[in-house]
Order: C-alpha cells, then structure tokens, then sequence
C-alpha cells in the first residue's frame, strides 16, 4: 500500500530504511517516544526487520523527490467501545506521528497526516480517529487543530514516559484530540468549496 502527496509518498518500511529511521529514533524528541529510542545502528535494523510485514496500518513517510523517510505514522484499529467486548466493531484509530527534527515546521507532518487520516476514513472504515499529545507539544496540538480535531480533554498527570533525576516518575499533562468521518467529510467539502 502506497499514499502519495504533492512531497511525499508513505510506504511500507524496508530493511534499507535503517540509517534514515536511526537519525529522528536515536534521540526522540518527545518523551512519549523514550520506550522507541534505538541506541545502536544494530537495534534499527533489528526494528526495520520486525517493520517490514506491516503493510497497511505503519507507514514511512519519504520524501518524494529523494527517497528519504524522515519519519512515521502509524494507527490500528481498536473498539471504540472496549466494554462491548470481542464483537465491537473496530472502527477507532489513534494514530502516531513522529517527524525527523530536520524536517519539521516544512508541513509535511500535515501533509502526511492529512493523507492518512483520508486512507483510514475511506479505506479503513474508521468512524473516529483520536490522538494523545502532551500538553508542553504544542507543534503536536497545532496539527491535531489545523485536521479540524476538537479539543476534547486534558488528563492531568496522565502517564510517565521517562522519571525525574530522582527516579521517581515524571507525569505529564496529555491532551486528546479527536474527529469524526462526518465532521471529516464537512471539513473537506468545504475545503473543495472554499
């Protein structure tokens, strides 16, 4: 499965991807990506050989022009009820995005989300896609804004991604975003209109 843009192509990832996903996964640059952080070019080529089978739901994003990923998005879908069990259907996605630092504040993170969020609501038969992002991410809290996410929460000392000096855990405020297919639908038709 492929999504192309106007700049990018998401893709599956490839075993040669190894050196490009290295450069943005040796030093996460939010705490919520800590548990991913590859410490040796050895772990990430271990990490793009357990990537490679994923082909619809974990993507690259690459630049068209050259090749290169400078970085991921990824989202599987859940229940949006988790109280109504194995027959629920699963037509909830929270997706994951993480962008090389080199590569951000150009609107690819926008570009790529935009694509996916579209693949999801017309391919994948989501009905709702959610995100988390901590409330010091304010680049992560502008995307959510400029999909058309509402606002819906701020869970106060939510999770611990990383501890303090100390070695207790460090709890992070995280905000969640959300959007519906209806409202995703509205949104692009008046952006077809506008």
């Amino acid at each position: 499965m492929f999504i192309e843009t106007e700049r990018l192509i998401l893709r599956p990832f490839l075993v040669t991807d190894t050196e490009d996903v290295f450069e943005y996964l040796h030093h996460p640059a939010v705490h919520c990506f800590a548990c991913m952080a590859l410490k040796t070019p050895d772990d990430a080529k271990n990490e793009m050989k357990n990537r490679v089978g994923e082909t619809e739901y974990y993507f690259a994003i690459t630049l068209k022009e050259t090749g290169k990923v400078i970085g991921e998005i990824d989202a599987y879908p859940e229940a949006g009820e988790p109280h109504e069990g194995e027959s629920a259907p699963k037509d909830t996605f929270s997706p994951c995005w993480m962008l090389n630092a080199d590569y951000q504040g150009k609107g690819y993170a926008y570009e790529a989300a935009e694509a996916f969020f579209d693949y999801l609501f017309t391919q994948k038969g989501a009905r709702r896609i959610y995100a988390f992002t901590e409330d010091y991410n304010r680049p992560s809290q502008h995307l959510c804004e400029k999909l058309g996410m509402r606002h819906e929460g701020t869970f106060v000392e939510f999770i611990s991604f990383i501890t303090n000096p100390d070695g207790t855990p460090l709890y992070e405020n995280t905000l969640q975003y959300a959007i519906l297919k209806r409202e995703w639908e509205k949104r692009k038709e008046e952006t077809r209109r506008g």
